[in-house]
């Protein structure tokens, strides 16, 4: 990538989590566990989805784009951030750090109106049911999708282009594992404070209001099954609750850092790894797996890969007992 602004600098240095041996391996071995475990179980629901037909439906349609979306922001920093843990000199080159300061925007933003749309999706089907099969088609669905991808490439572009255009001639040091705006700001040779601030914010008002949108949209849903039967609101509390845990963990730490930038509190680093690492770990748990079809249908692969004739046998054997 050609730089567009006669930059100095060359590359950048992350002083990622911790400076302390023990740790760096603890780090190591944990956030290795949660990137296999992320990408295994998205894997698994998007196979899962695209070859069950019972699951072609709007609702897991959103879901697997989900876990797509949680793949591909899993993988942005946490695999250079696990292979930093054993580099004595952890660097980044500037275009490799512009590149992720672009997919954090783009998949971030992207995953926002996504989840968007999902809280629409079980809006309409709760509280619109007679008219679910007509608002949330194919055609609709798929423009839902096409819509957050937009929306995230616009966001991202209006970031990065503000980057692009700033002079670094150093220093060159970024507080964190990965490359985030906040931080790269700073290291500007021109004063970016107020500019730095209207840029930066503009992505945690955008988070606040997302955030916001869903929480009522939550609140509509409990309230329109308040009179149904006890155990149909205790199942939908259980799962709004469950699903409004992963949101909080995904927009609070957004929030924090994006409306009150160029803090560098500790905090901002450990809130980096929410929405970065254990957001896209839990989603495919949360959202999914913990639907019946998808566990049954999963149970069926796995069964029909594993023992494509284990079940054949003992049913037919009952079946002789019976009709005997």
């Amino acid at each position: 990538m050609e730089r567009l602004n006669s930059s100095r600098v060359l590359e950048f240095v992350l002083l990622g989590l911790t400076d302390s041996p023990k740790l760096q391996i603890f780090f190591f071995v944990t956030f290795s566990i949660f990137y296999l475990v992320t990408m295994l179980g998205n894997c698994l629901i998007l196979f899962t989805v695209f070859s069950t037909s019972q699951l072609h439906s709007p609702m897991f349609f959103l879901l697997s784009n989900l876990s797509l979306i949680d793949i591909c922001l899993s993988s942005f920093a946490t695999p250079k951030m696990i292979m930093d843990f054993f580099a004595h000199h952890k660097t980044i080159s500037f275009e490799g750090c512009i590149s992720q300061i672009f997919l954090l925007h783009l998949f971030t933003g992207t995953e926002i109106v996504l989840l968007i749309s999902m809280s629409f999706d079980r809006y309409v089907a709760i509280c619109k049911p007679l008219y679910y099969s007509t608002l949330m088609s194919q055609k609709m669905c798929l423009g839902l999708v096409v819509t957050s991808w937009m929306v995230g490439f616009l966001h991202t572009m209006s970031q990065l282009i503000f980057v692009l255009y700033l002079p670094f001639c150093g220093p060159n040091v970024v507080d964190s594992f990965f490359c985030d705006l906040p931080l790269v700001i700073q290291l500007a040779c021109i004063d970016t404070y107020v500019l730095g601030i209207f840029m930066v914010s503009s992505s945690g008002v955008i988070a606040l209001i997302s955030f916001l949108l869903l929480l009522i949209s939550y609140i509509v849903v409990l309230v329109t099954i308040r009179d149904h039967s006890s155990i149909g609101t205790s199942k939908a509390l259980s799962t709004c609750t469950s699903h409004f845990i992963v949101v909080l963990m995904f927009f609070v730490p957004c929030i924090f850092i994006y409306v009150w930038p160029f803090t560098n509190f500790l905090v901002d680093k450990i809130l980096s790894v929410f929405y970065t690492i254990f957001t896209p770990f839990l989603n495919p748990l949360i959202y999914t797996l913990r639907n019946q079809e998808v566990r049954a249908a999963v149970k069926k692969k796995i069964s029909h890969h594993y023992f494509p004739f284990g079940k054949t046998t003992p049913r037919y054997t009952v079946r002789s007992l019976q009709r005997s």
